[in-house]
């Protein structure tokens, strides 16, 4: 099943990001730091480099994510041109704290009540913008919900006489281009529940974590003591295990997999399962990589060239 969903706001919400970047000298990316490049929205490094504005890219969450795939993301994108990376927690007020001096970096030109230094927060919803704009004015200014998509229109906030920052709605893209980002969105709440079906996106969320955090999900769900062995397990396996072991039954008596889908995709949002990271550097070049070898294949039975696929 494909996963799209483009909320109507977000077409005049990406023309007034469009018409703000022009006063803008740093663009502030947040990503969430368990799936850096899927919660990568693609306009924003379109209208950035249309721009030529330098980049903080935010991972937030990382308090959540696999700290060694976290760092091997940093490196990633810390290689890249006119670009600062850094991973952090929009919820603990020390971190947001250390965003205006990275900031500064990136413009050294701007920063005084003269030429104050303009900052603008991008990404996609339920990625953690509005909590770090509450955490850089420290107070509740900017709307935050468990549901994607809370804030509407941008707000501009004054910090000081020398930083302004500017936040702007979640926005996505209208086509995502590759399945199996839709499912990595869907499971970390950056996509509304309207748009995907639990079981499904809980079925993939435990194919991968069977496959890289077999011990955690041990720790978890007590499936040994349950006699069974992880290594032969897939998802539906794993919803099937968790609803014995809660006794998460229908009034039919059969097992409710729709409560058990929440309770896994909740587990993981929350870090219940432990520290997770569902993409890492790797897995994403690997999975591009075969995507381009499709593109080909398909384009060679048709006799037309392929299309290029998305970078990291």
């Amino acid at each position: 099943m494909a996963i799209q969903w483009f909320p109507g706001h977000m077409t005049s919400a990406r023309k007034k990001a469009e018409e703000t970047l022009e006063h803008i000298d740093v663009v502030i990316e947040v990503l969430d730091a368990r799936v850096p490049a899927a919660s990568h929205n693609p306009m924003i490094e379109e209208m950035r480099n249309f721009r030529q504005r330098p980049n903080l890219k935010i991972l937030n969450k990382a308090d959540l994510a696999d700290p060694q795939i976290t760092q091997a993301w940093l490196n990633h994108f810390n290689s890249q041109p006119n670009t600062k990376a850094v991973a952090l927690s929009c919820k603990k007020a020390g971190d947001a704290k250390k965003i205006p001096g990275l900031c500064r970096q990136l413009a050294p030109h701007r920063g005084s009540p003269l030429k104050p230094l303009r900052m603008m927060i991008m990404g996609i919803p339920n990625v953690g913008k509005s909590t770090l704009m509450n955490a850089l004015l420290n107070r509740r200014a900017a709307k935050v919900g468990d549901e994607p998509a809370v804030t509407k229109s941008q707000q501009r906030f004054e910090l000081s006489d020398s930083l302004n920052i500017t936040d702007t709605p979640g926005m996505m893209w209208p086509k995502i281009e590759h399945e199996s980002d839709g499912y990595l969105l869907a499971a970390s709440h950056a996509i509304g529940r309207n748009a995907v079906i639990d079981e499904d996106v809980a079925e993939f969320l435990g194919n991968l974590l069977l496959e890289q955090y077999p011990a955690l999900l041990n720790i978890r769900y007590k499936l040994d003591v349950m006699k069974l062995d992880v290594q032969q397990m897939d998802g539906i396996d794993l919803l099937e295990a968790i609803a014995r072991r809660r006794a998460y039954k229908r009034t039919d008596g059969a097992w409710d997999m729709e409560r058990t889908a929440m309770a896994l995709l909740t587990d993981y949002r929350s870090g219940a399962i432990g520290r997770v990271s569902l993409e890492s550097p790797k897995s994403r070049a690997d999975m591009l990589a075969h995507a381009a070898a499709l593109l080909r294949e398909q384009a060679s039975q048709v006799g037309t060239a392929p299309e290029e696929t998305d970078s990291l």
